[in-house]
């Protein structure tokens, strides 16, 4: 036994030691296998007839509402996951969550280092009108197929929360989890409605966040008033008053509370707005 005993001990140690940069190595062979596919107009128009079409309102107030959103959580998974572009899905629980059922859905294009930039959207609906709160899920999605194989110098985080704007959901618990989550990030950029036209619009409580060339160039900065209206009912608005540095990136204004918002995005313009996001998201990460 004494001499079995240490024997054991090492060999443990230089198996275990063995199985860690075994499994380090699959990860790293696992992160380049990426599928990237580039913002195609017929994509985006395919996504939003999915999303308005097919998976239809997206919230608490109907068991409808209820099952809108099981359904778009599934196809926000299965179209970023290791079967398609290859992201590994993160599903995080959160407060009012019914285990699993509507969950907040991550999935991180690493990087070099540094503090990462997460991208955010809402995947819940108002209840009177989808196609806004849809048009920007289909850029989300679409922006994280186009960049799958790309290095960025620092991590991007793309998050799609299940509860940001129906009015019957546990809005603010969520966000103040999902910001205690995120921690300290470079920049959080919620994407909202996308389609009105082919430029972006930047706006932000504190406009010192909008000071880099990236927004400049890419997209039409606005001032605050663009973002707060109807007693913060937009998600960017609300981040901030966590103290996120929050940017809202969209198209239009912000979707009044009641306001009925059912036109379908023109898909050139829809593509067009994202290829900026697309390339206002590489250069905010370098």
């Amino acid at each position: 036994m004494l001499v079995i005993f240490p024997v054991w001990l090492v060999v443990s140690a230089i198996f275990g030691l063995w199985k860690y940069q075994h499994d380090a190595t699959k990860e790293e062979v696992f992160e380049p296998s990426k599928f990237t596919t580039p913002v195609k107009a017929d994509q985006l128009a395919d996504d939003m007839r999915k999303l308005v079409e097919i998976i239809g309102p997206r919230n608490l107030a109907s068991d409808d509402g209820k099952r809108g959103l099981k359904r778009a959580a599934s196809m926000i998974q299965g179209s970023l996951g290791p079967g398609n572009a290859g992201y590994r899905v993160e599903l995080v629980k959160h407060v009012g969550g019914s285990g699993f059922e509507w969950p907040v859905i991550v999935v991180t294009l690493p990087g070099g280092g540094g503090q990462p930039l997460w991208v955010v959207t809402g995947y819940d609906t108002l209840g009177i009108g989808v196609e806004a709160n849809s048009s920007g899920v289909a850029s989300v999605l679409s922006l994280a197929r186009a960049v799958a194989g790309a290095k960025p110098l620092r991590p991007i985080k793309f998050a799609f929360l299940p509860h940001a704007y129906d009015a019957d959901a546990p809005v603010l618990p969520l966000l103040d989890q999902f910001s205690s989550a995120m921690g300290k990030p470079h920049l959080v950029l919620v994407v909202e409605a996308m389609g009105a036209k082919g430029e972006l619009l930047v706006s932000s409580r504190e406009l010192e966040a909008l000071k880099q060339p990236a927004f400049e160039k890419w997209a039409t900065i606005v001032g605050a008033e663009a973002i707060c209206l109807d007693d913060d009912v937009d998600l960017a608005s609300a981040l901030f008053e966590l103290n996120q540095p929050a940017v809202r990136v969209a198209t239009r204004r912000v979707v009044a509370a009641g306001e009925v918002d059912d036109q379908m995005p023109d898909p050139s313009h829809h593509a067009a707005a994202t290829k900026a996001l697309a390339e206002l998201v590489m250069e905010l990460a370098k």
